[in-house]
């Protein structure tokens, strides 16, 4: 016990010494003024390779005020492309955007900010604005790919948008990934992309069978028929319903959908459809709320 002090006491003492080197090297940078304040270097004095990794850390909002004291540097188009990109990841203008001397990156990212914000409260009049300013294509897939790689839209109003352009509806489908994903999670990724509605109906149907195919052809191997994940989705979307909502007293038991499922899914054995309701029991609802 002793020798496990001493130790202590030894680390302690050589801490207190880094501390007291620490502290008078500060000094004489400062004047022996412990108290100065440490300026900030100009950046325009900095290499420009330098100055514009600083400003990378930025976010718009701050780069734009950045802008004021260090206009060049702020506004070079590495740092407003990389913005632009990391927001939108898929924008029909990118592949011709160095061919029109008249638009910059940073009047491209003010437009699609604009845009995105006008998409969350009407998605039809946004779309049709980046098509008429030649910001998108009038393509379902190229539509597709912007909603696709962009976080800055609301679920909500992405499936408002696609309940009624079902040609984009199925694009955006089969840009999704559902490779070696559980099924149940795979449908939370879907969920989290395209909002599920809020009541059952054509539009669901739809939803459903676009996602079925999809994971079908993402998972091969499963050896599950397009049917068959039909109507297991049918099948988890009712079981989150019932194991999460706190109006049903009777929960459904694992053996009870263990049978059910096995009766209306063909070819699901019992250690598939009991792996299922665990992921429901442990995880949660397949559909959970991301209106926002």
């Amino acid at each position: 016990m002793g020798q496990v002090l001493q130790r202590l006491y030894s680390i302690e003492q050589q801490q207190q010494q880094q501390h007291a080197g620490i502290c008078s090297s500060m000094g004489r940078i400062h004047g022996n003024n412990a108290n100065a304040p440490a300026n900030f270097p100009d950046l325009s004095e900095l290499p420009p390779e330098i100055g514009l990794t600083v400003l990378s850390y930025l976010n718009p909002t701050d780069l734009c005020l950045a802008a004021c004291v260090w206009d060049h540097l702020a506004n070079d188009e590495l740092l407003w492309q990389s913005l632009c990109r990391n927001s939108w990841g898929s924008v029909s203008i990118y592949s011709r955007l160095t061919s029109m001397p008249s638009m910059t990156y940073r009047k491209l990212f003010l437009i699609l900010d604009e845009a995105s914000l006008t998409f969350n409260s009407d998605p039809f009049g946004a779309v049709a604005e980046l098509i008429e300013k030649g910001i998108l294509e009038n393509e379902p897939m190229e539509i597709a790919r912007f909603i696709h790689a962009t976080k800055r839209l609301w679920p909500c109003k992405k499936r408002e948008f696609l309940e009624r352009r079902q040609d984009i509806f199925q694009r955006l489908v089969h840009l999704q990934n559902f490779q070696n994903q559980f099924l149940p999670n795979a449908l939370r990724q879907f969920f989290r992309a395209v909002s599920a509605p809020e009541t059952r109906g054509d539009y669901l149907s739809t939803m459903m069978d676009g996602f079925s195919e999809r994971f079908c052809s993402c998972n091969p191997r499963l050896g599950l028929t397009k049917d068959t994940v039909f109507v297991l989705c049918y099948s988890l979307i009712m079981l989150s319903v019932d194991l999460t909502s706190p109006h049903v007293k009777n929960k459904m038991s694992k053996r009870e959908f263990i049978k059910n499922t096995c009766r209306a899914a063909q070819g699901v054995d019992g250690d598939l459809a009991g792996h299922l309701y665990d992921n429901i029991y442990l995880i949660g609802h397949v559909a959970a709320d991301s209106d926002s």
